[in-house]
């Protein structure tokens, strides 16, 4: 969660000297190039081909969907803003796999849920003046990726260790995110900044690679609803993140926002199936 937390500021650093494309493009292909040399290192067999959907659903979502359109949002959207939106995610989650596994959670655990989302869904109306932006549909589009792609590492994880989940993922998504690099340096300028390349080091070493290794062993370890709820405390970090490290002013109800969502997810925490 703390490797996660600071996705969204190392992002806006990354886009201080890449375009939203080239960013996503080059952060995969330095993660699938580091998860490769690892593999190779590990000598770690192929998966079995009944992984490979799983795997193919951890790519499109986490490498390819949750960067590009987390990019994009950032291009209009504050980290702040952005950070509480994404806030829905472990709920998102937790849905993913109901579904996958067949299992219904209680009244209590939809009810809190439902009221995490709506106060989600009024703080960006707020901020928005009544109308949702672009870039809020852009979140929302890379929440749903996201929790699809979390949902099936965390299963997969059960089967495979957590580090070769996230390993395959990007080196299934290398040629996609390869492809994605070349064409956007065709029409996208490029100013190497340090503060581009440090966020663009921390996007693939880290949010991409490292904090996936240690998140889907902690799935497979607790299961993917109950410790899709610790992420819940990402938004408030990344707002602390936000303030401390971008200078950024947080809008009056951001921190209350966070706050009731984490309420709403403790909730859901404790309620039983």
């Amino acid at each position: 969660m703390v490797s996660f937390s600071f996705s969204f500021p190392a992002t806006v650093w990354a886009l201080d000297g890449f375009g939203p494309w080239t960013a996503t493009g080059v952060r995969g292909v330095l993660a699938g190039l580091l998860a490769a040399a690892c593999l190779f290192a590990a000598r770690v067999a192929v998966p079995a081909r009944r992984h490979w959907p799983g795997l193919l659903t951890v790519a499109g979502g986490c490498v390819v969907g949750f960067p590009l359109l987390t990019t994009l949002a950032l291009r209009t959207s504050t980290t702040a803003h952005s950070a509480v939106v994404i806030g829905v995610l472990p709920l998102a989650t937790a849905a993913v796999s109901t579904a996958l596994t067949g299992r219904r959670p209680s009244r209590a655990f939809w009810t809190a849920a439902c009221v995490g989302a709506l106060t989600v869904v009024a703080f960006t109306l707020w901020q928005s003046r009544g109308l949702p932006t672009l870039g809020d549909g852009y979140l929302f589009g890379a929440l749903l990726v996201c929790a699809a792609g979390y949902a099936q590492g965390g299963r997969l994880a059960s089967h495979l260790p957590g580090w070769q989940v996230i390993a395959w993922g990007v080196v299934a998504a290398l040629p996609v995110s390869a492809l994605v690099t070349v064409l956007a340096l065709t029409w996208e300028p490029v100013h190497p900044t340090v503060k581009a390349v440090t966020g663009m080091a921390y996007l693939a070493a880290v949010s991409q690679f490292g904090g996936f290794v240690v998140w889907y062993r902690g799935m497979a370890a607790i299961g993917v609803p109950r410790a899709s709820q610790i992420q819940l405390a990402q938004p408030l970090v990344t707002l602390v993140w936000s303030v401390l490290l971008l200078g950024e002013h947080l809008p009056p109800l951001a921190p209350v926002t966070a706050v009731v969502v984490l309420g709403c997810v403790a909730v859901t925490q404790r309620a039983r199936s």
